[in-house]
Formats: structure tokens, C-alpha cells, sequence
């Protein structure tokens, strides 16, 4: 006899993965957000863009790549969905729209209820962290698609930005500054080429490296840092030009992209020392630098240009708020390129 258990579709560990993450769920909220009692749409009321002059939506979309590979065979799920949050809304800040909410879609082989509401958790916290709220997702069981333990979750997110205060490469000036913000870690680009060299090497995911004091699998795990936050305050506090976020392509790529065709981002690799796991990576795995550079962050996650004569307010501020930033390098006449020295 043919059902849809038979099949591999489990309904009721579906209803009890929902049951288990309606707490978490309902930490990530925002007073504009209105409950719909059938459960099939994310309500937000809209009346809350009337305080704009001319409101610009921004929307972004994305996943966590092959993250999720990793949390896979560590076995930890509570924090790829924080690694989710800061892919999707750290976008959105870039030209300097607030982040109002977010939905996710978890496709797993099977529902596990206690894992899936490990995994919602972490978008949750993560959206706390943007200060947007998480106004639905949906978690789909795919048997025979991927194996039990297998799961891939993507998410679009929405915010807001008055016109005139958009940033980006029209308001970058020569004689700017180019302030580096710390990563956590590697957040959540260049696992493919992380896997490669766990399969090359001897490296273990419970090893625990002299130069990490942890095991590699923490610290691969280590959640993005989610800057949403972070960035808008600066904005509204001192003036910024414009923002990049360092994901895949690196430094120079990013940051390229928020530069007018007349000027470059000349910058100072000495400005900083990237955190310990790049050197475990390129060591262990022989990666050349140019390989670094255009895979990984090296301990950027995001890029501000600033004023040269509001540098030391932009560090003092984001220092107010625990997040490391230096001068990393100045905008100067050019075709529109990050570069280093």
C-alpha cells in the first residue's frame, strides 16, 4: 500500500519541527509585523514607510553555499542559520536600507524536528542581530533527493532606504578613506575549496590546532558576523560614502563594485593580520595568496568609505560597538578597482 509516509514524507515530524521553533521564531519580531491566523503569508504593515519622503525597497536573496556540508558532519546546526541572516541582510545594508524582514526555505532528506528547530533558531537569532523580523519560511522533506541527514537553506530578505540617502559609488570622492571591518572568521564563502584541503590533508574536524585553540570544526562553524546593525548606526552617526561586503571574490572584487569608474581603493595588506584560520588554510593546503585573496575575506567582512576627516569618529563608534575597524586603504584617481599596493 502506497502513502506518503511510505514515501518518505513525514507530516508529523513536520508539525512538531513547527511547534518546536515557534519561540525562537517569535524572538525575531518588529511592531510592524501583523499575525495572519492561516499561516500562509508574512504580514508587515507597510503604513511604517509613510515617515519616508521616498521609500526605496531593497531586496536580496542567497544561501549559505557549502557551509552546511560542514554543520552536517560536525553535527552542529544551531548556528548556519546566523551565517543565513548575514549573507542575505548584510546585502542590504550596503547602500544603506534597513532591513525589515526575512523569510527562509529549508529543503532537508528528512525532517528531524529538534534539528530543523536548531537550524530556524539560528536564523532568528540572526535576524535579532539585523534587527528584522522573520515573518515565515517554509521546510521541505525531499526523500530520495537528498540523504537523511542532508539540507540546504536559502532566504530573501527586504528593506528600506529613503532615496537620497542611498550610498554607493556616486558619493565616493578622491582622498576618501577605506575603513576594513573585522570578520568573525571565514563567515560563509570559499567552503569548497576549505572541503578540498580536508580531503587533501589530514586535517580533522576535531583537531585542535596550535594556532586555533579550538577544534577546526568550531572554528570553521564560527557564525558571520552581522553587521545590519553596526552599519546603520555609523550612517546615521557620522557620514559614510558607501559600503561593500566582502563575500565571495574576496577584497578586491567587493569592494570594486562600490567605486565610480574613475577612482580606486588602493590597499594596505599590512594594515592587518587575518585571523589565524587563513594561515591554517593556505599553509595546510598550499594555497597561493592570489587563491586567498579571491576565495576568502582574510578578515574583512565589510568595507566602509568614509570622509578622511570623520576616520577616527567612524572607528571610535563601531569600537563603541565591539567591532574592530582600522584604515585599511585611501580612494585615488583610477578605472574603478580595488587594488593592493
Amino acid at each position: 500500500m502506497s502513502t506518503y509516509e511510505a514515501a518518505g514524507v513525514d507530516i508529523e515530524a513536520g508539525e512538531r519541527a513547527v511547534t518546536l521553533m515557534k519561540d525562537k521564531v517569535a524572538r525575531a519580531r518588529r511592531p510592524e509585523v501583523v499575525d495572519d491566523a492561516s499561516g500562509f503569508a508574512g504580514l508587515f504593515d507597510a503604513s511604517a514607510l509613510l515617515r519616508y519622503r521616498r521609500p526605496l525597497l531593497a531586496s536580496s536573496t542567497d544561501g549559505v553555499g557549502t557551509k552546511v556540508m560542514i554543520a552536517q558532519r560536525y553535527g552542529k546546526h544551531d548556528t548556519i542559520g546566523i551565517d543565513l541572516v548575514g549573507m542575505v541582510l548584510d546585502d542590504l545594508v550596503v547602500c544603506g536600507a534597513e532591513p525589515l524582514f526575512m523569510t527562509d526555505y529549508i529543503a532537508v532528506g528528512k525532517v528531524v524536528p529538534e534539528r530543523v528547530a536548531e537550524i530556524v533558531g539560528g536564523v532568528a537569532e540572526g535576524c535579532r542581530l539585523a534587527g528584522a523580523a522573520l515573518v515565515g519560511g517554509e521546510t521541505a522533506e525531499h526523500p530520495g533527493a537528498m540523504g537523511p541527514d542532508e539540507y540546504d537553506l536559502a532566504g530573501a530578505g527586504t528593506g528600506v532606504v529613503e532615496a537620497d540617502a542611498m550610498l554607493g559609488p556616486d558619493r565616493v570622492r578622491e582622498g576618501d578613506v577605506v575603513l576594513g571591518l573585522a570578520s568573525s572568521g571565514i563567515h560563509s564563502n570559499g567552503y569548497s575549496l576549505v572541503r578540498h584541503v580536508l580531503r587533501e590533508t589530514s586535517l580533522s574536524l576535531d583537531a585542535v590546532l596550535p594556532e586555533l585553540g579550538r577544534p577546526l570544526g568550531e572554528e570553521l562553524l564560527e557564525p558571520t558576523r552581522v553587521y545590519s546593525l553596526d552599519c546603520l548606526d555609523l550612517a546615521r552617526r557620522s557620514e559614510v560614502h558607501a559600503f561593500s561586503h566582502i563575500t565571495g571574490g574576496g577584497l578586491e572584487a567587493n569592494l570594486s563594485r562600490s567605486l565610480p569608474g574613475h577612482l580606486d581603493a588602493l590597499l594596505d595588506r599590512s594594515s592587518w593580520t587575518p585571523p589565524a584560520i587563513f594561515g591554517v588554510l593556505a599553509g595546510h593546503g598550499r594555497i597561493a595568496q592570489k587563491d586567498m585573496d579571491r576565495t576568502f575575506n582574510l578578515g574583512v567582512g565589510m568595507a566602509a568609505v568614509v570622509p578622511s576627516g570623520s576616520v577616527d569618529e567612524a572607528i571610535r563608534l563601531l569600537g563603541e560597538r565591539g567591532l574592530d575597524a582600522w584604515v585599511l586603504g585611501e580612494i585615488v584617481q583610477g578605472s574603478g578597482q580595488a587594488r593592493y599596493r
